[in-house]
């Protein structure tokens, strides 16, 4: 099976570009989905953070106040590091779980990971190849603050707090540009999808 990474920075369009790996038949795992899950209420994860992060972080539920924890570590380098050492390790156990239950059903399958993060905590590697998706810079900003009714300031913030995107772009073995919209990724997409497709077999 072709063990493909996913990648790009907060708002490039991972979604939508993720989107339509599915409809061609691959499999597609969404980090964001990993991730919550391994800080759900009741697991190790979450226990971890609460440790280290306070019950301040907690709603009254006893779920993740993602909100809360977001706005404490996106002011704060070391926290945010902190919770990365964390996360990562479980989302990477996660994901190896996934891509062996899908590569036992479908060993000629492609099999694409989602991860925001994936080159700066190394997770790349385990890939066969890696797809950087990006978009020009004030698309980016555009949609971040649309998307999370962010005021410009931190959506800037959050944008600066990642590897910037020209850097992700060297680590690419394909790069699909969002910019131009939903046809265009489209379209995009299917050249990157019919080129793996020689890869997996």
């Amino acid at each position: 099976m072709l063990k493909v990474g996913l990648t790009g920075s907060i708002a490039t369009g991972k979604s939508a570009v993720c989107g339509y790996f599915l409809e061609l038949g691959c499999h597609v795992l969404d980090a964001d989905k990993t991730a919550r899950e391994v800080v759900e209420a009741g697991t190790k994860g979450l226990d971890m953070i609460v440790e280290e992060f306070g019950d301040e972080v907690l709603l009254p539920n006893g779920e993740l106040d993602r909100t809360r924890l977001g706005s404490i570590v996106f002011a704060d380098e070391k926290k945010r590091l902190l919770l990365n050492s964390i996360v990562h390790p479980l989302v990477f156990e996660a994901q190896n779980r996934w891509l062996a239950a899908r590569e036992a059903k479908d060993p000629d399958g492609i099999a694409i990971v989602d991860a925001a993060l994936m080159i700066e905590s190394g997770g790349y590697k385990r890939f066969n190849k890696l797809i950087v998706v990006w978009c020009e810079p004030a698309i980016q900003l555009k949609r971040l603050k649309l998307r999370d009714d962010l005021p410009e300031t931190d959506a800037k913030k959050r944008i600066a707090a990642q590897m910037p995107q020209e850097e992700k772009k060297r680590y690419a073995d394909f790069l699909i540009d969002t910019s131009n919209g939903f046809e265009d990724t489209r379209k995009q997409v299917v050249e990157v999808f019919e080129k793996l497709k020689l890869d997996s077999h």
